[in-house]
């Protein structure tokens, strides 16, 4: 069972805003900082990710002291615990949650009470938007959705705990590689990615490599070719148009490519798809003159409509 007493995102405060419970809520608040925070800690445990923190006791109160930690750090403040936290920059914003739940997922999570550094926090970001969103709409299937948000949140937030984030570029790095799956039909070249992240060419491609196991520049082509591959199959574009489509602008570079990867041809992978899919074969409607040689440029129906 969840419950929500109160939940929100990009809470905006001023500089001098400071929030404090010695005794805290009796209820988890869950915190993810969009820009550097104070947190009042023990001291000694700044900067510790190997085991959860009980609350602050009395003797640890008298000694504490604030610590700063950047944009994107996240902390769970378990029922009781003594909360204590303000601003340090000019503006103050975080995503918030305070709850109960009936489900391990917060219990397990391995930090608590102690800050963290969050590895996508762009990510959690829009899960706590799509959390505040649904609780508005109070209706029977909010519940539900509700828990299963949260729990992906969480197992976010696990991920980071296990792997904190090692490097100041790490959220861009997660940045570029979305828009990369979202958009590989851009020119998309490794000097002007590097260039808008104010990286040197060989770093970036070294850092993005680490993170996600291929340079950037592979994600592109295999991204553009499992585009071309969707609609070779399902739509009637020319393999011109669709290489067109896809962020080639010469069709011969994108059927080497295609060969290459994929170890056949555009308009061979369509026939044997749209024979695998029992799609009619259609026969080349007309054929164009490319380099001196000839291309089929086949047409056949939408298995979608």
């Amino acid at each position: 069972m969840l419950e929500i007493d109160f939940i929100g995102y990009d809470g905006t405060h001023p500089n001098g805003f400071i929030y404090g419970l010695p005794n805290g809520h009796d209820s988890y608040l869950l915190l993810l900082v969009a820009t550097p925070v104070e947190f009042l800690l023990a001291d000694g445990i700044e900067g510790t990710f190997q085991e959860a923190r009980a609350p602050l006791s009395m003797e640890e109160r008298k000694t504490a002291s604030f610590h700063r930690f950047p944009a994107g750090t996240a902390i769970l403040y378990t029922p009781g615990s003594h909360v204590l936290y303000r601003a340090c920059e000019e503006t103050y914003v975080n995503d918030w949650i305070r709850f109960r739940c009936d489900e391990a997922f917060a219990e397990q999570l391995p930090l608590k009470n102690q800050p963290f550094q969050v590895s996508d926090a762009e990510y959690c970001h829009d899960l706590f938007k799509l959390m505040t969103w649904e609780s508005t709409l109070g209706n029977s299937e909010s519940q539900g959705v509700l828990s299963h948000l949260l729990k992906a949140l969480f197992f976010k937030l696990a991920e980071s705990c296990f792997r904190p984030a090692s490097n100041p570029h790490m959220q861009e790095m997660y940045d570029l590689h979305r828009r990369i799956y979202n958009h590989p039909e851009l020119p998309w070249n490794v000097d002007s990615m590097a260039r808008d992240l104010h990286l040197s060419s060989g770093y970036l491609q070294a850092l993005y490599k680490t993170m996600f196991g291929s340079s950037c520049m592979e994600d592109v082509i295999l991204q553009r070719l499992k585009n071309a591959q969707d609609q070779l199959v399902s739509t009637s574009k020319s393999v011109r148009e669709i290489a067109e489509d896809c962020g080639y602008n010469n069709v011969e570079h994108f059927s080497r490519q295609f060969r290459k990867f994929l170890g056949t041809s555009p308009n061979r992978y369509r026939k044997e798809h749209a024979r695998e899919l029992s799609l009619p074969e259609a026969s080349p409607s007309r054929r164009s003159t490319l380099g001196g040689s000839e291309m089929e440029n086949g047409m056949h129906l939408d298995p979608r409509h």
